[in-house]
């Protein structure tokens, strides 16, 4: 399962790590460049996460992470970490054909423990991160398999170690 020009598309529950793992991964691949969704919706749109899903509603992110995605797709080679909830969409579960998609999962337990000292926006964990983790991947588990050719478990491993796994995954 070779990436030569191809994507690689990161999927996972917030916290799986893989805006952290895009540019380690992009490194190792050589030719590829990292992209971060989440990053090129608020550079788009001019605002931040919070903001978009305050004053537009999760849809407006929603539209505007499946522009980020085809514009990530027909660029150059990159490793794109999508946002947690791009494989809702039936378009974009269809774009990332193009790509190959590594699930990187985890426990919702483990997630929210690496999440405890973040300061970032997650407007979908407010209130009950434990709980808001643990139904997100309950009603999402089965779209992150249906998209991925690899699925990874990232729990009690470092991001280095992830990346050289995936490589080695990927051939």
């Amino acid at each position: 399962m070779s990436t030569d020009g191809l994507h690689v598309a990161l999927v996972g529950l917030s916290g799986s790590g893989k805006s952290t793992l895009a540019p380690l991964l992009a490194s190792r691949l050589g030719g590829h460049r990292a992209v971060d969704l989440d990053r090129m919706v608020v550079e788009r749109l001019g605002r931040t996460i919070d903001d978009i899903f305050a004053d537009g509603g999760e849809a407006t992110f929603r539209d505007a992470e499946s522009e980020a995605l085809s514009e990530a797709l027909d660029g150059p080679p990159a490793v794109i970490a999508t946002g947690g909830g791009v494989v809702l969409d039936a378009g974009n579960r269809q774009m990332l054909r193009r790509a190959r998609v590594v699930w990187l999962d985890a426990h919702p337990d483990h997630l929210q423990q690496r999440l405890a000292g973040t300061t970032e926006a997650r407007p979908l964990l407010d209130g009950d991160p434990g709980f808001a983790l643990a139904r997100l991947h309950e009603e999402r588990a089965a779209l992150y398999a249906q998209v991925s050719d690899l699925t990874v478990d990232v729990e009690g491993a470092s991001p280095i170690d992830i990346a050289d796994e995936i490589v080695r995954a990927l051939g």
